[in-house]
């Protein structure tokens, strides 16, 4: 049987980098991987990030959002059907935004897909620097998504204090107990820098697995909490896009902003990639890395956005807006 592994996490924890890293393990042991990707709007960051993974032992697929859970539900179970045709020894799933582990669950256990897949290993990717205050909303995705992990993944862990972690633990912690959940994190931890993983870290991993803990189901009433805004050709400079994501980080009318994405080109042509939080724009500032692929295009992603000022700040007019919901 073709086993699945789920990537999941708070907006913005780190998913797609932990994913390229896992993936790229798996790779040079000579397993052939399926990834799947969810995709929400106009441009994929997420689906560029990991162009390099492509290759003979590596194949990258995307599950658009669709207009509700059962769609996307429907889109995701079609992929899985057609990836159990094409000989793949593992398949990755990272979701985006709104998804429940028991979702996955549900889905695998669905005819056909019982017959072809079983459950590898559920990661929750947390930031081991996430120091802001919840909202229920957010708690409950924490919770949710951490409950049945066979491994809550630190990320930036190497960035941050002791007491920090211990913070960001403890603030998990709560948000378990907040949803009557009994299950709390002493262990099943996995906190180290991603770029020094050796072979026993990988093997750790590997045997992850995932666990069962029930928890009280929050009802979102209001579908529009979490919000990604697209800003599209913004035309922007270097140095311009340094200067406007700092004010808008700063700017706490812009709304609850968890990180900024997106590729804007440098002045000979080449593509920088944009990733930050709060946290790491206040420690080193706006760090840029060179990428193969872009599109100019800068992603705000996080909860009760203000659309208007965002703009106002970026300088950008109404048709260059494409706001998703997430």
């Amino acid at each position: 049987m073709i086993k699945v592994d789920l990537i999941t996490g708070f907006l913005g924890a780190g998913k797609t980098t932990f994913l390229k890293k896992y993936a790229g393990y798996l790779m040079t042991q000579g397993v052939k991987v399926g990834v799947i990707e969810n995709d929400f709007g106009a441009v994929n960051v997420d689906m560029m990030l990991l162009d390099e993974l492509r290759g003979e032992l590596c194949e990258i697929e995307m599950v658009s959002g669709g207009c509700d859970g059962c769609t996307y539900r429907r889109r995701l179970k079609t992929k899985l059907i057609a990836m159990g045709m094409q000989g793949y020894q593992r398949v990755i799933i990272e979701p985006s935004g709104i998804f429940e582990t028991e979702e996955f669950f549900d889905i695998l256990h669905e005819e056909p897909l019982e017959r072809w897949y079983e459950i590898g290993n559920v990661f929750a990717i947390v930031d081991a620097g996430q120091g802001q205050e919840l909202s229920e909303e957010a708690q409950y995705l924490l919770a949710s998504q951490t409950a049945n992990a066979g491994k809550v993944i630190l990320s930036r862990s190497q960035e941050v204090t002791e007491e920090q972690k211990q913070y960001t633990i403890q603030m998990l912690n709560d948000a378990l107990e907040h949803f009557k959940c009994e299950r709390r994190f002493d262990k099943d931890i996995v906190d180290g820098n991603w770029e020094t993983f050796g072979e026993r870290d990988y093997e750790r991993l590997l045997n992850a697995g995932y666990q069962v803990w029930d928890y009280e189901k929050l009802w979102f009433e209001n579908k529009e909490v979490f919000d990604s805004l697209y800003f599209l050709e913004h035309g922007l400079t270097l140095e311009e896009v340094k200067n406007k994501i700092n004010k808008i980080f700063l700017d706490k009318t812009c709304g609850n902003v968890f990180r900024i994405k997106g590729f804007l080109p440098d002045a000979s042509g080449e593509w920088l990639e944009i990733n930050a939080t709060s946290s790491e724009i206040l420690s080193k500032g706006l760090v840029l890395k060179k990428i193969k692929r872009g599109q100019e295009v800068i992603i705000v992603i996080g909860e009760g956005l203000n659309k208007d000022k965002i703009a106002k700040i970026l300088k950008v007019s109404q048709n260059q807006i494409e706001k998703r919901n997430i």
